[in-house]
């Protein structure tokens, strides 16, 4: 069987009425046609939205598929047991030209009982921000249901929402419980647990282009959300060149920053997984055993679990993701 390599993926995109032209002008996304793209899907193994390769001599062939093949030279032997042959991180690039609804994901648990699929756990990582730009994440002092539903209705919910100026480099981690909403002008990369399941809360009495409001889930939402405030909602780090700084840690991914204007050699033998780049400023040059991949701002690399020895070389200075399994 050929060695595997670096593996990038034909975007899968998304329009939505809060889409704007991020992706394709400050990104260099192909979007073609379409109009008001809000996402552009670059890893998944979604049902219905499976990504498929687009380099090398794997091209065309799903990630389902690979995995199928490969599965632990590819995702980790550790990995590949507890999922199968489904991929477990979706990764996106999410632009909002307004503010989007807010929302609220479901744990495990409750996702396998009323859905037989996983809950969701994500991270933001803000690529670029308008001035005045915000993040809204959990709420300002603990509220009862009562209280929530009463403001619900009232249509006065932001009163008692927590909101977070924000800026490009800021990370926000949301578990599975917490109300949130990306903000107007607004660019990030999300990382999440592979589950497309999401209770919208609240849309601000938007309407669609058919004059129609979007499907709320009210009671759905009650019985997950978090009603504590918590004193810290931005993930606080010290960003040092030329070191890899650590952001997220928990049960499902581990994200931790890499700033450098030096090559840098990786060492990922006690690494039981695959590792994801996501190039967020900058160029960089990622060389293993047989050849060597670029990676530019925007763009997502998956890098087999069987690649041990990774070099990244920036090309002046350049800050990528790296995200795995541990």
């Amino acid at each position: 069987m050929a060695s595997l390599y670096p593996l990038s993926f034909h975007p899968i995109y998304k329009t939505k009425i809060w889409g704007d032209d991020k992706l394709k002008n400050l990104l260099h996304k192909n979007v073609g046609d379409l109009k008001q793209v809000g996402e552009s899907w670059e890893i998944s193994g979604v049902q219905e939205n499976i990504s498929v390769v687009k380099n090398g001599f794997l091209a065309g062939n799903s990630l389902e598929e690979l995995v199928e093949v490969y599965m632990g030279d590819l995702v980790g032997d550790k990995v590949y047991e507890k999922f199968g042959i489904e991929f477990p991180l979706l990764i996106k690039f999410i632009d909002a030209s307004d503010i989007l609804s807010v929302q609220v994901h479901p744990d495990d648990k409750t996702a396998m009982k009323r859905h037989h699929a996983y809950g969701k756990t994500e991270m933001w990582y803000v690529l670029q921000a308008e001035p005045g730009s915000e993040i809204i994440i959990g709420f300002r002092n603990n509220v009862t249901k009562e209280k929530y539903l009463q403001h619900l209705n009232n249509k006065t919910l932001r009163e008692i929402l927590n909101s977070e100026q924000t800026s490009a480099g800021d990370v926000f981690f949301i578990p599975p419980g917490r109300v949130h909403a990306i903000g107007a002008g607004v660019l990030l990369t999300e990382i999440e647990q592979t589950s497309d399941i999401t209770y919208r809360i609240y849309d601000w009495d938007r309407k669609d282009a058919n004059g129609k409001s979007r499907e709320l889930h009210t009671d759905l939402a009650l019985d997950v959300i978090d009603f504590k405030a918590y004193p810290r909602y931005k993930i606080p780090y010290h960003d040092q060149i030329n070191k890899t700084t650590d952001l997220v840690h928990c049960d499902y991914f581990h994200t931790q920053l890499i700033h450098f204007n030096n090559t840098l050699e990786k060492d990922y033998y006690e690494l039981d997984s695959f590792v994801i780049y996501i190039g967020v400023e900058g160029e960089t040059e990622i060389e293993y055993e047989n050849g060597s991949s670029l990676l530019h701002m925007g763009e997502t690399l998956l890098i087999p679990a069987e690649l041990k020895d990774i070099k990244l070389m920036p090309r002046g200075e350049a800050k990528i993701l790296e995200v795995y399994i541990k």
